[in-house]
């Protein structure tokens, strides 16, 4: 008996040791970014967030158009990937046969493993031409002159930019929230979707009136993890997005985010203020990432709460 307390005692601070590790490698992490950024937080301030200028020859930096550039191709990714990923999840779960659930489900799981470089690569060379030729004239045509939106869809038609970086980062993303959708769909208790049905509810009832009320905050917390996908890709944004550090005045033009900066300058980075700001937005990506996984987790560990209840 004295063994088995020794040993599950020792399991116990085996595993303590473990969790707090982790922790202690993330504090590390944002102690290391906070002490790297020191420099440039110093000599910039807070202006450093709103200021579009980015000169390495006079050492005067800004994060706004990387940061700019992340958060709108974030949104554009989260406006396509999120209703192509709730349609999947509701074939999946609702309509699809059971002889194609399971091929499809493995397919579209699939193509989360598939590495960034290929995503950026194929939308160089493929996407992004045929996208120019095609689809940016024909977007220009039709919204180039709308009151209100006009404004975004005017510029060359380069294939390249604002808008090409979200479209890849919505196909990246779909994966991800769509299966975090169908998981939580088929939490949903069958009794309760057979009662609506068995009023007369259509499928479309059935989804809005019992599948999305059970599961809203599991559905918003993948939402959110493809949101933090979105945020920190780095190599298919940097095929597509541009790479310029000119404020874009429209979703065609080249613009930057602040992972494809990181991964263009680091390497060449001179002097203590050209790497300290390049830190510092590392350490602003660190805090935008932190905050929308946070926000995931919590809303994630509602909906376990909620299913225990229900149970």
């Amino acid at each position: 008996m004295q063994h088995q307390r020794r040993l599950d005692r020792a399991f116990f601070l085996l595993t303590r040791f473990f969790a707090f590790l982790v922790l202690a490698l993330l504090i590390g992490i944002l102690i290391s970014l906070l002490i790297g950024s020191m420099p440039s937080i110093k000599s910039f301030g807070f202006g450093f967030l709103f200021s579009s200028e980015w000169d390495p020859v006079n050492n005067r930096f800004g994060a706004l158009v990387p940061v700019f550039g992340t958060l709108v191709t974030s949104f554009i990714a989260l406006l396509i990937g999120v209703p192509v990923s709730f349609g999947i999840a509701v074939f999946l779960t609702e309509l699809c046969p059971n002889w194609l659930k399971r091929p499809l489900g493995i397919a579209i799981e699939l193509l989360a493993g598939i590495p960034s470089i290929i995503y950026g690569m194929w939308g160089l060379f493929v996407f992004a031409p045929l996208f120019a030729d095609k689809v940016q004239p024909s977007l220009i045509a039709v919204f180039g002159n709308v009151p209100g939106v006009g404004f975004l869809f005017r510029g060359a038609p380069m294939g390249i930019g604002m808008f090409t970086a979200g479209l890849i980062l919505a196909i990246m993303v779909i994966p991800f929230v769509a299966s975090v959708m169908r998981d939580v769909f088929e939490i949903v208790p069958t009794m309760l979707k057979e009662s609506a049905y068995g009023l007369g509810s259509t499928t479309w009832e059935v989804v809005r009136y019992v599948v999305l009320p059970y599961t809203k905050n599991g559905v918003i917390g993948g939402i959110m993890l493809g949101l933090g996908r979105a945020l920190g890709e780095t190599m298919a944004v940097t095929f597509v997005i541009g790479n310029s550090a000119n404020f874009p005045d429209n979703l065609f033009a080249p613009g930057n985010s602040i992972s494809s900066t990181l991964a263009n300058e680091f390497a060449e980075a001179n002097g203590e203020m050209y790497l300290s700001s390049l830190i510092e937005l590392g350490l602003i990506l660190f805090f935008i990432t932190f905050v929308v996984l946070a926000c995931s987790k919590l809303l994630l560990l509602r909906l376990k709460k909620q299913e225990g209840r229900a149970s």
